[in-house]
């Protein structure tokens, strides 16, 4: 029987109390929570410390690091925890730039410890069963509506407003990382529209359009105002009928019928994932989906709309 693996947490903010502290908690056999490094939260019962330096210096004992800070400061702190020998779990998006994850992928193989790029979206419970439908059968054509309410979800986040902090894309990527689980052949960007608030550096909408190499279209509409029900779906069609994802993959029809699903588990199942990673002392460094965004921000058009306030 394996001890279990002696995690830290780096950034202790909404995202950890609501997903990863149950997750990690429910899993006492694979990991123990030895310590934090947060400016200003903490978690009951666990030691905390200012940075991921101090808490470095302090905690030699520290196996794994799971980083969940913006993205903007991310790299920074993930080069500290590789060069330390830790393995590290990078919260979406695992970057801010490509050429960060790719130096980060290759620093972990110099260093042999794992790193893990998680995608949460791509454990939801319908996207397997839709994947495996959608190997069988080709898709023709595939349209994606994910609209929600950035003033719910993110209220005074200032970060995902900066530079780097992706805007509405930080929802939209979710989206991305499962069409690029559950389409059969990669596609890639062909056009696009931005839509920029005068007052802020991110967009808040994003209109996109890929196809295959064999022509099968994909439209995107990413948008921050919704208002209302909240839009997270995915809808495909093929010359058999249509797989149609909602609720952020929670929910799966199949021409017409839904399809009876396990019960969600997508943080658990990432932890499970890294996991297991560290035992073969592997790593996943998937990053289709923020090659997408990557192509939105070059290929796409600018468009500057009203000022946005929280």
């Amino acid at each position: 029987m394996t001890s279990p693996i002696k995690l830290a947490i780096v950034g202790v903010g909404k995202i950890v109390y609501d997903q990863h502290l149950p997750a990690i908690t429910g899993q006492a056999a694979d990991y123990a929570l030895v310590a934090t490094a947060s400016r200003n939260n903490t978690i009951d019962n666990v030691p905390s410390f200012p940075t991921i330096e101090a808490m470095l210096e302090a905690r030699p004992d520290i196996e794994a690091v799971s980083l969940c800070m913006p993205p903007q400061y991310r790299y920074a702190a993930a080069r500290k925890a590789l060069a330390a020998g830790k393995h590290v779990f990078l919260e979406k998006p695992p970057g801010a730039t490509l050429s960060e994850v790719a130096d980060l992928e290759a620093f972990a193989a110099e260093k042999g410890v794992t790193l893990f790029a998680s995608w949460h979206s791509r454990y939801a419970p319908g996207v397997q069963p839709a994947k495996a439908y959608l190997a069988a059968n080709k898709p023709t054509a595939m349209h994606v509506i994910w609209k929600e309410d950035v003033r719910q979800w993110h209220p005074n986040q200032d970060w995902i407003w900066q530079a780097g902090g992706l805007g509405v894309f930080d929802p939209g990527i979710n989206a991305l990382s499962i069409v690029t689980e559950i389409l059969p052949s990669a596609v890639f960007l062909t056009k696009a529209s931005l839509e920029f608030p005068e007052n802020r550096d991110a967009p808040i909408a994003a209109d996109l359009h890929f196809q295959d190499a064999d022509g099968v279209k994909v439209h995107a509409e990413f948008d921050w105002r919704q208002t209302g029900k909240q839009s997270w779906d995915i809808i495909v069609t093929t010359a058999q009928g249509e797989v149609r994802l909602a609720d952020g993959g929670a929910r799966l029809w199949i021409n017409g019928a839904e399809q009876a699903l396990e019960k969600e588990a997508e943080y658990p199942s990432l932890y499970q994932r890294f996991s297991s990673l560290i035992r073969a002392g592997k790593s996943d460094v998937d990053v289709s989906p923020l090659r997408h965004v990557a192509d939105g921000f070059m290929l796409g058009q600018r468009k500057v709309v009203d000022a946005f306030h929280d």
